[in-house]
């Protein structure tokens, strides 16, 4: 059994894939090609914004939105203590002060009502300047956006949304990268838009923020790439890697992000009041990144994690750390043990279980019969 199925995956598409990469090998057009630009206009369609900026993955789409804000020394950014590295590791790259904010129990994403506290915090602490909030799209269910926009507008904070594993989900019929006035997504393989390497976009509205990204991307370009007007990166979406997002975002469209909907849907029925399952709030809808259970303690989730393996099934435990207890983020403390105490619980608990548009039945019942046996 595969966690993420890419290898059932090319099977189902190889016929286009393929004639995508030889497509792209004739063309000797390898860099910023036309199928860049087609999947650029496809995907701010798709989600609802005037522009879609793509780059070399999803890091460093994070870190372009960050530049594109201004953001840097002296300044504060509220991030999610429950999320990936890259997530807080960008703010530190820019030389600015990364604040963990804790996150809700249902949903793992950041918790508006912390980020209050946390923003009047650093505001009475006096020694940083509040800039900006990353809200992650953890497991594929968008933030609490509404909440995280009150509290933004109430402190002047400029909004990044980290869709790495957000993509395709909605909040009220609006999509996941449009929220916020950045968005920002990953094609790392695994995600639930992926391609076959590192890939990332930046999604706005602002035809500012659009034209600084699309600078920064190519070493801070003027008007042309010799005509270099500030100091920017290197990182390009490769045309090989658009050409094959064209043949998977077409997938993903028609029935992929419905397929791994209605997997989901199966976990949940068999493990419901088995194991604490994933909510999705009324309003929201999931592209599933991730289907994260929740144990009682970090022993019981441990010994399900082992019985798994033990029965050849694959499993994560997405994040095993706190982001204030991350090594590379001492120096920004010391931290108070109750800092974030939802996320650090969280990591104790959590375990991330197979799935996929691929994902079959028998192998959605072969996981629940051991999650049963084990948990209960």
């Amino acid at each position: 059994m595969q966690f993420r199925d890419l290898k059932k995956q090319y099977e189902v598409l190889k016929k286009d894939i393929d004639q995508a990469m030889i497509d792209v090998a004739a063309s000797s057009a390898y860099i910023m090609g036309k199928p860049v630009k087609e999947l650029e206009a496809a995907l701010a369609e798709y989600v609802g914004v005037k522009h879609c900026v793509s780059c070399g993955n999803g890091t460093d789409a994070l870190t372009i939105a960050l530049k594109v804000l201004g953001v840097g020394a002296g300044d504060a950014v509220f991030v999610p203590d429950f999320t990936f590295f890259a997530s807080a590791e960008v703010i530190s790259l820019e030389g600015a002060h990364p604040v963990f904010v804790d996150v809700e129990e249902e949903s793992f994403n950041i918790c508006a009502a912390d980020l209050e506290a946390k923003v009047q915090q650093t505001i009475a602490q006096g020694q940083y300047t509040p800039k900006a909030v990353i809200a992650v799209d953890l497991f594929g269910l968008p933030a609490n956006y509404p909440a995280v926009k009150k509290v933004a507008e109430r402190y002047g904070l400029k909004i990044i949304e980290d869709g790495a594993q957000g993509f395709g989900g909605t909040l009220n019929g609006k999509r996941a990268c449009g929220f916020g006035d950045i968005g920002t997504t990953s094609f790392f393989p695994a995600k639930p838009l992926g391609c076959y390497g590192d890939g990332g976009a930046i999604f706005t509205d602002s035809d500012e923020y659009a034209a600084l990204a699309d600078s920064f991307r190519v070493h801070g370009k003027g008007s042309f790439k010799y005509d270099n007007v500030r100091i920017g990166v290197n990182s390009r979406l490769d045309t090989l890697q658009a050409a094959i997002l064209q043949v998977k975002f077409r997938a993903f469209c028609d029935y992929e992000l419905d397929a791994v909907n209605k997997a989901a849907a199966m976990y949940t029925e068999r493990l419901s009041g088995v194991v604490d399952t994933p909510v999705v709030p009324k309003g929201y809808y999931s592209s599933w990144a991730q289907y994260t259970i929740k144990l009682k303690d970090k022993e019981s989730r441990d010994a399900l994690q082992s019985a798994l393996k033990e029965a050849g099934i694959p499993s994560m435990v997405y994040y095993p750390t706190p982001m204030h207890k991350q090594t590379a983020h001492a120096p920004y403390g010391p931290y108070a043990d109750d800092l974030c105490p939802v996320a650090t619980s969280l990591c104790n608990r959590v375990l991330s279980l197979p799935i996929h548009p691929y994902i079959t039945e028998e192998d959605v019942e072969m996981v629940c019969s051991i999650v049963s046996k084990v948990a209960l």
